[in-house]
């Protein structure tokens, strides 16, 4: 914590030298926690690229990762997980990606990357002076960090434009989310995968803010307060469909208007997809399998898009059930859906469709 200081100095000169405005690396958004850039190509091509920094850092360096699928940047990106501990340093991190993107792409490196030698230069100097501070004084700047930390931790000091359109509800959800990260991250027991998470966070808040969400379509609940398991009620579906009528019968019969899908994810997303099942209630048709499995291409690694938002995989699957024909099977027992039976019907499924391939409907089908 005590390097969190010169860690806020180090963003600030970053954020100095590569503003938004600037014609070949920008830093979009940058924090103690996580930085997003961008690099301009030779034609004017956009290349995102993200930094998780962890609590270990700068023991250990920030994590990098781009959504964009390009080959050029996974190389870059490959460099710098493969370099030496001297080089951990978020400045040296980002010398080190903008003159690989440069050569990469035949463009001039900028001038401004020369301004990160001189700083680090004079800055030595005066970590050497640091070094000869007295005990006390370093526990007084370690708290200082702490609060400033915590502060940092806020969802009012983050960018308006990445939370606008979020209740205040959600936003504590969120704040909540992030708090708990870091907690684990500092203990070492952080689940899932940066990558993940990073995404995961993403469609969060994308959701959140809309509009099908805030008109009742669907609902979301974290399980356990966990980004990695999502229960999605689904209220409504084509109002012309027999799913929707039975929808309405099992609210008067049971008291509940909606279809309830769990969603689990891996480390590996999101470059594979979810795992999606039914909880209740138990249906018939509607490519539902035994225990609740879901037969849909899109969600095997045969059928999956890294570029899929995970509202429009809500949305499909919906459109899967009516256009199956799905309807609800009342007086079943609740016992027939389980996370067991579901993974071993779909894992049946993916071995049938790999060996046959999928069938795809003609266009008058839908």
């Amino acid at each position: 914590m005590a390097c969190l200081a010169q860690l806020k100095t180090d963003i600030k000169l970053l954020e100095d030298k590569f503003p938004k405005t600037h014609p070949r690396f920008q830093i979009i958004n940058a924090s103690v926690d996580e930085i997003c850039c961008r690099f301009i190509g030779k034609t004017g091509e956009k290349f995102d690229i993200n930094a998780n920094i962890t609590g270990t850092y700068p023991q250990t360096a920030p994590i990098w990762f781009a959504e964009v699928e390009d080959t050029i940047v996974s190389s870059a990106i490959t460099e710098l997980c493969e370099t030496t501990p001297d080089n951990f340093n978020i400045l040296k991190q980002i010398k080190l990606l903008v003159t690989l993107l440069c050569r990469m792409h035949n463009v001039i490196i900028p001038d401004e990357i020369n301004f990160i030698d001189v700083y680090n230069h004079s800055n030595r100097a005066g970590n050497e002076e640091i070094d000869d501070s007295s005990e006390d004084e370093m526990e007084e700047d370690a708290e200082d960090d702490l609060h400033y930390e915590m502060m940092d931790e806020s969802v009012e000091q983050k960018s308006k434009e990445e939370f606008e359109g979020i209740d205040s509800q959600n936003l504590l959800t969120l704040q909540r989310l992030k708090q708990n990260q870091r907690k684990d991250c500092l203990q070492g027991t952080l689940s899932g995968s940066v990558l993940a998470t990073d995404r995961l966070m993403k469609e969060l808040r994308e959701i959140y803010r809309s509009d099908s969400y805030k008109n009742g379509i669907y609902d979301l609940e974290l399980v356990n307060d966990s980004l990695y398991d999502w229960n999605i009620r689904l209220f409504k579906v084509d109002p012309d469909s027999p799913l929707h009528k039975d929808l309405n019968t099992y609210k008067e019969k049971e008291g509940r208007d909606h279809i309830l899908l769990n969603f689990t994810y891996r480390d590996s997303f999101p470059y594979e997809p979810p795992f999606v099942r039914v909880i209740h209630p138990v249906i018939t048709g509607g490519y539902v399998l035994g225990g609740g499995a879901i037969c849909m291409e899109l969600l095997t690694k045969q059928g999956w898009s890294s570029a899929y938002s995970l509202e429009s995989v809500i949305f499909q699957i919906s459109a899967t059930l009516v256009k199956g024909k799905a309807r609800i099977q009342f007086g079943a027992s609740k016992s027939q859906y389980s996370l067991a039976r579901a993974q071993q019907s779909f894992k049946s499924l993916v071995q049938i469709h790999e060996k046959n391939g999928w069938f795809t409907p003609p266009k008058e089908d839908g």
